[in-house]
């Protein structure tokens, strides 16, 4: 214990904090109003390792991948004024996906705060929204413990800390023993115990559904193997949110996909279809407004959060519980069942469905797209690589053509669905996870929002492979004017960036491609080179819509033959077929009424 009379900057003393809470990396721009925090830095390189970003946005964004990769606490920080602003897209994404994450804001020093002096301004209404706990630091003694604070709010509420440190108190002396970190108190809460007359209850819906589905979410990220489990037992199909992908293996049989725009086929159609839904770890936002349970007769929800349960739609039974203990006593409860009509149905939909995606990935000749380009990336992905995706249309075809299984990692901006995350959640992936392989795979409209940061991969040496999808327009936005818009797609094109010459203007190794035979040697050297160093391709894809699947025009009973033969031709659907196809085959009926898509 030092003695009474030893002292330590301030300063020093939060960087200490932020190590004793395992924070090896953090993101930032220094300022006249941060360079206090600048010299506790330099004086802790050895253990804190400062990443300079050329926007504080990607800072903010990577240090929410941190979160969303590893759960500890993402960190980022700004100068006074602009420079914490900037940080504003990025911790939104990081409240809306629920991750724990400290923003350090810069502010004028105590002599000069309220004097309308030079970028000082009242910073505290700025973040009052976005942040969890939300404070202007006011003494040099306190601010140590204001930050650990900060940092136990945001692991507590799972969310955004903003500290603003006026710029004189880090450098000031405070006593050595007047401040402690509580990270070594920390715990994560117990779980809740699953109710044993719930679990009874629920399972028995389960055996006696006639037309069940179990779609989970991210909260059941532990539980794929009884998942997978449950479904086989019970012959029940599986469909997923779309951050939820991979939880379970895309190639497993029984599994639907997820539902609504950013969709695969035959969830959308067997939600519209289903008497019985189990609900675990899912927040869907697209419930209501969609009307996805119009049609479901029995809701069955598993969730640790009380304020979810309910909340998408009136549950008949409701467990507070994990998803994994859940399932494991519900499947000590039921034997194997034998195939039902239903279950043979959708496999054979899904199956259909899943030969129409291969097709496409498998074309050689023609102009090149998405799908062939998703193909080249699982030839060189390792068993275990780590994907940063993009927003946009790269969600939807990732969403249907990455084939992932539980040991990839996929992660991108899931409810604020901000653009511009790909680059920064690779350099994050990286920091995190040196030895794994880690693609950035994004539009070249995100791309564009974010692309200066590809320096920070060469600059750090941070071996990613960067794989833009350019079709010179926002071809998500382009695809909702067409559906709900009367104007000639306003704002959504541009002109061409060439981000191989962007990529090699940083110092990195880029390329670019614009036929299907140049993907397998292009790929094949980037993965060669991303042994050592970060690596671009610039894939210059055709403007083709990706399939919606929340309209589909393929039911004679629903839409004439002249509508179902342009879709067919617009989408390259020969061969694909509408779920009541295999209903009727199974001897089952078919439901008229569908979802609606919902949203905007």
């Amino acid at each position: 214990m030092p003695n009474d009379r030893s002292t330590i900057a301030a300063g020093l003393a939060v960087v200490k904090v932020l190590e004793a809470w395992q924070v090896d990396h953090l993101y930032g721009i220094p300022g006249g109003s941060f360079n206090s925090i600048m010299d506790a830095l330099s004086a802790e390189k050895e253990n804190i390792h400062y990443i300079q970003v050329r926007h504080e946005e990607v800072g903010a964004m990577a240090a929410a991948a941190d979160a969303k990769l590893t759960g500890k606490i993402g960190v980022c920080f700004g100068s006074a004024g602009p420079g914490g602003t900037h940080l504003m897209n990025g911790l939104y994404d990081a409240r809306e996906d629920h991750v724990p994450v400290l923003a350090l804001i810069g502010q004028f020093g105590t002599t000069g705060m309220n004097m309308d002096t030079f970028q000082e301004m009242n910073e505290n209404p700025i973040y009052a929204d976005v942040a969890t706990y939300n404070v202007t630091a006011v003494s040099a003694r306190t601010l140590p413990h204001v930050i650990d604070e900060a940092i136990r709010r945001a692991y507590a509420n799972q969310g955004v800390s903003v500290v603003q440190i006026p710029v004189d108190l880090p450098w000031q002396e405070i006593p050595q023993n007047s401040w402690y970190a509580s990270a070594i108190n920390h715990q994560k809460p117990l779980l809740p115990v699953p109710d044993p007359d719930l679990v009874k209850r629920l399972t028995q819906e389960l055996v006696d559904a006639k037309r069940p589905v179990i779609y989970y979410g991210i909260g059941a990220y532990t539980a794929g193997k009884e998942l997978q489990q449950l479904s086989e037992l019970l012959k029940i199909p599986l469909m997923s949110t779309y951050p939820a992908k991979g939880i379970v293996p895309d190639r497993y049989p029984a599994y639907l996909g997820s539902a609504n725009r950013v969709a695969q086929k035959p969830a959308n159609e067997a939600l519209a279809q289903a008497d019985t839904v189990l609900f675990i770890g899912n927040n869907y936002p697209f419930a209501e407004v969609s009307n996805a349970f119009k049609n479901t007769q029995h809701f069955l929800q598993i969730d640790v959060d009380p304020a979810k349960l309910g909340k998408r739609h009136q549950a008949e039974v409701a467990i507070l519980a994990d998803a994994k203990a859940t399932l494991q006593q519900v499947l000590e409860q039921v034997s194997e069942r034998e195939e039902t009509p239903w279950w043979k149905a959708n496999l054979a939909n899904r199956q259909n469905w899943r030969d129409y995606l291969t097709k496409l990935e498998n074309k050689q000749s023609g102009e090149l797209q998405a799908y062939q380009v998703l193909k080249a990336v699982n030839d060189i992905a390792d068993e275990d690589a780590i994907f940063s995706i993009d927003v946009g249309d790269i969600n939807l075809n990732a969403n249907r053509n990455l084939n992932l299984t539980p040991k990839h990692r996929h992660f991108t901006s899931n409810l604020f669905a901000t653009m511009g995350v790909g680059i920064p959640g690779a350099i994050a992936a990286k920091l995190d996870f040196p030895d794994r392989q880690i693609f950035n795979l994004s539009g070249d409209g995100g791309a564009a929002m974010t692309m200066q940061d590809l320096v920070t991969q060469v600059q750090y040496h941070l071996p990613a492979i960067n794989v833009i999808f350019t079709n010179k327009q926002y071809a998500f936005i382009k695809d909702e004017q067409e559906d709900t818009n009367k104007n000639d797609f306003i704002g959504v094109e541009f002109d061409d960036i060439d981000f191989s010459l962007v990529a090699k203007a940083v110092n990195m190794k880029g390329f670019r491609v614009t036929k299907i035979e140049e993907l397998a040697p292009t790929f094949a050297k980037a993965k060669k080179i991303a042994k050592t160093e970060p690596v671009l391709i610039d894939a210059v894809i055709s403007g083709d819509r990706p399939m919606p699947v929340e309209k589909l025009k393929l039911d004679p009973a629903k839409f004439s033959k002249e509508e179902i033969n342009a879709f067919v031709k617009r989408y390259e659907a020969q061969g694909l077929r509408p779920f009541a196809d295999f209903l009727k085959e199974a001897g089952l009926s078919v439901r008229k009424a569908g979802n609606s898509e919902g949203g905007f």
